[in-house]
């Protein structure tokens, strides 16, 4: 017998007598678990293989899986024996995930009976009463022999639960097995709701010329199961998948757990997979991180880079424009300079200290999955003390021919401003559209890439350098 009570606005599940679901099913729950492992990929997706020693009677009969995401792509599960002779046939699985709460029992019982426990005001004896139950939206309808109520002030018994409520998310086969001795199986499937990112924080030296780098994996569980002691994968690469529409949920807890051993790394078809080197707990409704990688003296440069702007190549422009400069750190990601491996995508965060020695955050960039040897490029800002103007110095059109439709010739004034006590170098990138060819220059420039051209333009301490430059555009 169940029994329900009527605190406030809800009905609060007291306590659970009998139980007559599920009569003749083999359950297995958590204790059955001799191991987990889980892959998760950067897409809210993740691979569970759950292994459970079970035994099985011979024939047909249902199994049912508790203890399992609360998000599993049923669809995608598949159960085989471990025991290396084929004896498990599934014919028909059924995810169960209309779970028990007070709402759901309430709402199973609309058009049945239930006893309605009251307190008489003048005795203050209870009063119990059969009634049936007309409807539970936006609130409890009870009908009596003699009358009908709303909002009852007392509290609710049922004789059971319905077979069709279950108290966790239940994955139900109904199979063939050829073994009567006990087996080892493995449930794997797909499931949302396990995510993970990577972080990484960056100290630089006072110098300005090295780093000591530290990589995080930041793990969310919001699948509504505990993985225990389970071996962790992540994959690190944009896996194909089609979107399903799937609500989230919050997360509630936050644990850190540095991995002494890191993470050991392998190629896996276009994707990275990283292994974690110790099995950890992930619990449900959980952040973790875990240690991803630590190296020093990482060899930084620092560059100041101008991008120029490709709205002065549509028509004539009268006005001085400000532009800012931006301040990046580049860093090799090979073996000499103390990398040298796969880096997922994810936030670098750069900090430094100042001149008391007080730690300073001076800025951030998010990079994409950087392969080996590759070159990073970390914008963490725009430069105080240097700055450019740029102007319009020519815009002339010249006759068309086809297939253009606009052409002119435009030059250009780039002035550069330096207010350090030390020489920079600037590095100024143009994006110039269409077919172009560049007339006159102040400084050699060279090609990026069809349409960009890049100048590395030296600035002595507290000065300014100019030069111009004059481009045939046609589109």
């Amino acid at each position: 017998m169940s029994v329900l009570s009527n605190i406030g606005s809800g009905w609060i599940l007291l306590g659970l007598l009998s139980h007559s679901a599920f009569a003749g099913e083999v359950r297995s729950s958590m204790g059955d678990q001799i191991g987990v492992a889980v892959t998760i990929y950067n897409e809210d997706l993740a691979l569970v293989r759950d292994r459970r020693k079970l035994t099985l009677d011979i024939g047909r009969q249902d199994l049912a899986m508790a203890d399992i995401s609360a998000r599993i792509r049923a669809e995608t599960a598949l159960l085989s024996s471990q025991t290396g002779v084929p004896a498990l046939a599934v014919i028909e699985q059924n995810f169960d995930f209309d779970l028990l709460t007070p709402d759901t029992l309430l709402n199973k019982y609309v058009g049945k009976s239930v006893k309605a426990v009251s307190v008489n005001p003048v005795s203050g004896k209870e009063v119990i009463e059969s009634a049936v139950v007309l409807a539970t939206n936006q609130g409890l309808v009870l009908r009596f022999a003699d009358r009908i109520e709303t909002k009852f002030p007392g509290r609710i018994i049922f004789d059971q639960v319905p077979d069709n409520l279950r108290e966790k998310p239940t994955l139900v086969m109904r199979l063939e097995n050829s073994n009567p001795e006990p087996q080892e199986v493995q449930l794997s499937y797909l499931t949302s709701g396990l995510s993970w990112k990577a972080d990484y924080v960056a100290s630089l030296n006072q110098t300005e010329s090295e780093i000591d780098l530290t990589g995080w994996v930041t793990l969310t569980n919001q699948s509504g199961a505990r993985y225990e002691d389970a071996l962790l994968q992540l994959v690190a690469g944009d896996v194909q998948q089609v979107q399903q529409a799937l609500p989230r949920r919050s997360m509630v807890a936050f644990e850190a757990a540095a991995m002494s051993k890191g993470m050991e790394q392998e190629s896996l078809f276009e994707y990275h997979l990283y292994t974690l080197a110790e099995a950890t707990t992930v619990s449900d409704n959980q952040t973790k991180q875990v240690s991803l990688l630590s190296a020093s003296q990482v060899p930084v440069v620092k560059q100041y880079v101008l991008d120029g702007q490709g709205q002065f190549y549509g028509g004539r422009h009268v006005r001085s424009t400000k532009l800012n400069v931006g301040a990046f750190l580049s860093i090799t990601n090979d073996e000499s300079s103390n990398l040298g491996i796969p880096l997922p995508g994810g936030v670098v965060r750069v900090y430094k200290n100042d001149s008391a020695g007080r730690v300073q955050f001076i800025g951030e960039e998010r990079i994409d999955h950087s392969a080996k040897n590759q070159r990073l490029s970390l914008k963490l800002g725009n430069s105080f003390d240097v700055t450019a103007q740029r102007v319009q110095t020519d815009f002339k059109k010249v006759p068309n021919r086809k297939p253009y439709n606009f052409s002119a010739q435009i030059g250009n004034k780039i002035s550069i401003s330096n207010a350090r006590d030390q020489e920079v170098t600037v590095h100024v990138r143009e994006t110039i559209p269409g077919d172009w060819e560049m007339i006159a220059e102040d400084a050699s420039h060279q090609e990026l890439s069809s349409n960009t051209v890049e100048w590395n333009v030296k600035v002595g301490p507290d000065s300014t350098v100019e030069f111009e430059f004059v481009t045939l555009v046609r589109y």
